[in-house]
């Protein structure tokens, strides 16, 4: 099911005309529902990574957990956050400490060989939100990827048939965000499909507006 840029810029427009101005900026959210899939199967329940041409209005936080040379290119390329082998070990057995490192991050990456011991240790609160690292060779230049993740957005389907999203801010052009939503639509809809599913319905709102749906053609 098609979504045109044209029907995406009408009901940016239109989520402007009806949203009242507030105090602070807003930010610009989708929804996306879906049909045809069975949700008590794994395969119908993904994660679904998507690079979004001009970000969404907020720098991602990126935490990456490696060592030696892996670990000073990434404090270079500005990484949030670089924990060692021994930080994540003390972990261990503080899930409180472990969510709260959970909640500070967007998004990770994580050296190979440390991939093992995080799914000991940091997997069972990782796992459940999506927040599970990327695995980086330690020989591997992070730079390129962190600049990537920055404009990355992790959309999950768990227990409903619909997906939602954070796609911009009102500062941001409305090609912009046009720009955003069209890549988002395409990339669900492409992973939708493969699994046996349809999309069905689009809508934007800003933070305190109300949902517009976006025109979907057959």
């Amino acid at each position: 099911m098609p979504l045109t840029r044209e029907a995406v810029m009408q009901g940016i427009k239109q989520m402007r005309e009806q949203s009242e101005k507030k105090k602070f900026e807003q930010s610009v959210d989708i929804s996306i529902t879906m049909s045809g899939l069975d949700l008590k199967k794994p395969e119908s329940k993904f994660s679904l990574d998507v690079v979004v041409p001009h970000g969404v209005g907020d720098p991602k936080k990126i935490l990456v957990l490696g060592d030696g040379e892996l670990a000073r290119l990434a404090k270079n390329a500005g990484a949030d956050k670089v924990m060692n082998k021994e930080d994540v070990a003390e972990l261990e057995g503080n899930k409180k400490a472990i969510k709260k490192l959970a909640n500070e991050f967007d998004l990770t990456l994580a050296q190979t060989d440390f991939m093992v011991m995080i799914g000991k240790t940091l997997g069972p609160v990782l796992g459940p939100r999506a927040k599970m690292p990327k695995p980086l060779p330690p020989t591997a230049n992070p730079a390129p990827l962190i600049e990537k993740m920055r404009k990355t957005i992790r959309i999950s389907s768990r227990a409903q048939l619909g997906l939602n999203a954070r796609i911009g801010k009102e500062s941001m052009t409305n090609e912009q965000l046009a720009d955003n939503v069209v890549t988002i639509f395409e990339e669900v809809e492409r992973k939708v499909s493969s699994i046996g599913g349809n999309v069905r319905a689009a809508y934007l709102k800003s933070s305190m507006g109300k949902p517009v749906k976006l025109v979907v053609t057959e």
